[in-house]
Formats: C-alpha cells, sequence, structure tokens
C-alpha cells in the first residue's frame, strides 16, 4: 500500500477554488501551514479566497477545459514548489438541469468538457509530478450523482460517473506506486453550483424560476463547504480510496447497493417529504 504522508504544511494545488468546496479546502490547508496554488475561471471569487489565505499561495486564472494551459500551470507549480506536491485537487464542476428530450447539446458539451475533461486534464497536467516524486494523491471530484442517476440531471451524471471510472481506473494503474488516486463523492452541499447551473426551464412543469429551483435545493442541502473540505481532507489523511461526503451521501451509496434499480422510489418519497415541509 503506498504511503500516506500528512497533508499538513505540504504544498497543495486545488481548481475551482473561487467558491464553495475548492474554497474550504485552500482555507482549511492554508490554515494548516500548506503552501497552496488555487487556480479558477472566476478571478475575482479566486481574488477573494487568496485574500483570505494565511499562508503562501499561487494563483492561477484557469479554464480547466484548455488542456495546454493546464500543462502550462503545473509547470508554473512545478517551479513555484518549496518542497514536493502533497496533492492535487480536481475540484472545478458546473450544473445542467434539463430532460434528456429537451437538453441542449451545446449544455452538455459545456458541462462534459468542465466536469471530467477538466479532471483528465488536470490528472494528466500533474500526475507526471507525482510520479517523479513517487508520493502524493490525486484526488477528483466525482458526486453522490457519481453513484445513482437521477432525472432531469443525465448529463451532470454521466460526467460524474466518468469521473468516478476514470479515478478508479488510474488507481489500478498506479498499484506499486507511492502515488494515489481518490474518488470523491460529495452530497448536497451548500455551494452556488445551483445557482450557476444552466436551466432553460423548469423540466418538471412546475414553473419554477432558477432561482427558485437554486434555493429549493440549497434549503435540502446538508453540509458546509468548509465541513465538507474537513471530510475530504481527513479521509485523504487516512488513505481512503472512495470519501463520501454528507450523510445524504451514505444514504445515497447504501440504496444504491440495496435496490440498485428501484432506489429512486425511496429517494423521491424523502424528496417529495422534505419539499412539503418547505411550503
Amino acid at each position: 500500500m503506498p504511503p500516506r504522508p500528512s497533508l499538513t504544511g505540504r504544498p497543495v494545488m486545488i481548481t475551482g477554488a473561487a467558491s464553495g468546496i475548492g474554497r474550504g479546502l485552500a482555507r482549511r490547508l492554508s490554515r494548516l501551514g500548506s503552501p497552496v496554488a488555487i487556480a479558477d475561471v472566476d478571478e475575482a471569487g479566486l481574488k477573494d479566497t487568496a485574500a483570505t489565505l494565511p499562508g503562501r499561495v499561487l494563483t492561477r486564472v484557469l479554464d480547466v477545459r484548455d488542456a495546454a494551459d493546464q500543462r502550462r500551470f503545473a509547470d508554473e507549480v512545478r517551479d513555484w514548489l518549496p518542497a514536493p506536491l502533497a496533492a492535487v485537487f480536481n475540484n472545478a464542476g458546473v450544473a445542467v438541469t434539463a430532460s434528456v428530450l429537451d437538453g441542449a447539446p451545446e449544455d452538455d458539451d459545456w458541462l462534459h468538457e468542465i466536469n471530467f475533461q477538466g479532471v483528465v486534464n488536470g490528472t494528466r497536467a500533474f500526475l507526471p509530478i507525482l510520479v517523479e516524486q513517487d508520493s502524493g494523491v490525486v484526488v477528483n471530484t466525482s458526486s453522490v450523482f457519481g453513484l445513482v442517476g437521477m432525472p432531469y440531471q443525465s448529463a451532470y451524471c454521466a460526467a460524474k460517473f466518468a469521473v468516478r471510472g476514470f479515478t478508479d481506473s488510474l488507481r489500478q494503474e498506479l498499484r506499486g506506486t507511492g502515488v494515489r488516486a481518490v474518488a470523491v463523492h460529495p452530497g448536497g452541499i451548500t455551494t452556488n453550483i445551483a445557482r450557476n447551473a444552466r436551466i432553460r426551464r423548469d423540466p418538471e412543469g412546475l414553473g419554477r424560476t432558477k432561482e427558485q429551483m437554486a434555493a429549493q435545493f440549497e434549503a435540502m442541502t446538508m453540509t458546509s463547504p468548509d465541513k465538507a473540505a474537513a471530510i475530504i481532507h481527513k479521509g485523504v489523511e487516512r488513505g481512503k480510496a472512495r470519501i463520501l461526503v454528507g450523510p445524504d451521501a451514505y444514504a445515497f451509496d447504501a440504496l444504491a447497493r440495496i435496490a440498485p434499480t428501484h432506489y429512486y422510489d425511496v429517494i423521491s418519497r424523502v424528496q417529495s417529504r422534505l419539499r412539503s415541509r418547505q411550503t
């Protein structure tokens, strides 16, 4: 089994660091003494994150879809490193809500290029550094929707299942080395992902606005970004290959195992009860 050196005080790289889980990870690890290289396409949000970090930080405006720019960023990080790179967090992500019939191909492409290809690009750009060191960990953010399929989330689920499969395959390729691969499956996290999602209309035909749907999603989330960051950090430190984030993630994982073709019957009943409490 590969060694499990602590991340504390050791350099890390985090994409999607302008908000949400990425920002939570940057804050937590920086407070613990880690130099952090952070990247995001949102320049203003990235600056806001950097302003809260007490330690050494490298910031980079980065579109994870651009494989060549990911490689350039990896070269910058290699030159910046004050010590061996401990972890690469491929965390950037977006959402699309649409039915299979009504979904727009351009929206699906946008999501897949960020949520899946962005993870692949980041892994390929930074993995050579870790392999050369023969140490470190690649941490790829999938989702609870990488464990179960959900209506009106076909593009998102497809990308997150792909991240899960990609990371599981990478883990096998790294057997016998000092480098690890970890898949993270967050449940509902209180982030801006729903508010920034592409939604052309209410797919359930209820006439809700995008803001109303986002508020409804946020009301059902169970975990803050800071709590999620703590769970992920502790899971990596403990050598876990798969990290479930939040009680809902554990529930979904159990349902997918117990009732692999009928889990949504239970999920939909629970969601209906939660929605009724909100009205």
